[in-house]
């Protein structure tokens, strides 16, 4: 096999916790966004968009919908024969096996798959973050910086900085300081979870982290402190575009948002920087004569009948007649009764909201900060329920 410039290691593996009902069924990479795509659409689009045709996919928890989600690639021209996408799970050897302890070790148990294509560098992205990046131009600067290890980062507001990894760079951008969630950050530079590493580097460095039993073999905590310390050349790629860590609820309905405004963050269609995705609903969008849509994004397959206002239908999504669906998100295959009435919320797929249901009451108690309401996936609400807003309904 011809040796590759560079490969990439998506991680797709996360539970999501702080999605909450969101990611019951599903890995936080496979959970809708946006009407058809799915969260990993964005890594996968970023790839093939910039000449990276090699992708392992770790997963871990709830694969088999994001497995079959992927399939062979062939939605992201992934199934080229000198490339491809492979789904890399947690496995057993002779040695033994265990479940990813962390995201270094979920590396370190697939440095037979990296090897096996022999590449110059390693690309490490994560499956849960929504943003469009030329990865061409980040190799481009590891290169000129002769770098041992680049790292994509974002400026942050200041007062927000201490809800990230904080690095601190010198006048060449070589990172000279790393900090965990700073409570005093020393620069407003967000470590964006996105590393290139050269590949004998990565290896070595992967070996003695596993062998150290103290480590917590994670890419952040653990890898690249220990490099920096060690004098490595660690350079810090400035990213100046979109990107969204949707890994909460407020976050990420923030981000399906602003999918909605006038002239939203980031172009799904933009020429080179297309988003890709393997939704196969083709058939057609159902909107009722006496239906009303306003400044909403309604997908192939859906079927309106009643009111929809400033919100996302992902595809099959049904709206009968006489129901509300306001600021809201409904997602694949979810139903939306008679009579219902739906504000800010967001409705797991294939889950039932009940005929005259009521979703969204004000209250000054909030499990969410922005009062959103979330209802699991394959959920069937009883007709005529109210639920609170701000409320995670899990089972009813």
């Amino acid at each position: 096999m011809a040796k590759k410039k560079c490969i990439a290691m998506l991680l797709a593996g996360g539970q999501g916790k702080r999605l909450g009902a969101l990611t019951r069924y599903v890995a936080k990479p496979a959970v809708s966004f946006g009407g058809k795509f799915r969260i990993i659409d964005f890594g996968l689009s970023n790839c093939v968009n910039f000449d990276i045709n090699t992708v392992g996919v770790l997963t871990q928890y709830r694969p088999m919908f994001l497995n079959a989600y992927i399939g062979t690639g062939k939605a992201w021209d992934l199934d080229t024969a000198d490339g491809g996408v492979h789904i890399l799970p947690p496995y057993m050897s002779e040695q033994g096996g265990t479940w990813y302890k962390g995201t270094a070790n979920a590396i370190y148990q697939n440095l037979e798959f990296i090897n096996s294509h022999d590449p110059e560098h390693v690309l490490i992205i994560s499956g849960d973050h929504i943003y469009k990046m030329d990865y061409s131009d980040l190799i481009r600067y590891h290169e000129e910086m002769e770098a041992d290890v680049t790292i994509s980062v974002i400026e942050v507001p200041m007062e927000e900085a201490s809800r990230f990894g904080i690095m601190n760079t010198d006048e060449n951008g070589r990172i000279i300081e790393f900090e965990e969630k700073p409570a005093n950050p020393k620069s407003n530079l967000a470590s964006m979870g996105i590393y290139i590493f050269n590949t004998k580097l990565l290896e070595d460095s992967l070996t003695e982290d596993e062998q150290n039993p103290d480590s917590e073999n994670d890419f952040g905590k653990n890898i690249i402190p220990m490099l920096i310390e060690r004098g490595k050349r660690v350079f810090a790629y400035k990213f100046s575009g979109y990107w969204k860590d949707v890994g909460t609820i407020d976050s990420y309905y923030e981000a399906n948002m602003e999918m909605l405004q006038p002239e939203p963050p980031f172009s799904i269609d933009e020429p080179g920087y297309k988003v890709f995705s393997n939704s196969n609903i083709h058939q057609p969008l159902y909107i009722g004569e006496n239906a009303e849509t306003d400044n909403s994004i309604i997908c192939s397959g859906c079927t309106i009948e009643g009111k929809v206002k400033n919100s996302i239908l992902s595809p099959d999504a049904v709206v009968e007649e006489g129901a509300v669906v306001v600021d809201s998100l409904i997602l694949t295959g979810a139903v939306i009764k008679k009579g219902a009435y739906v504000k800010k919320a967001i409705i797991g797929e294939e889950a039932v909201i009940g005929e005259d249901c009521v979703l969204g009451i004000e209250t000054s108690t909030k499990r969410h900060e922005a009062g959103i309401t979330v209802v699991s996936g394959h959920m069937n609400i009883a007709p005529g329920t109210h639920i609170l807003e701000g409320s995670d309904v899990l089972s009813y």
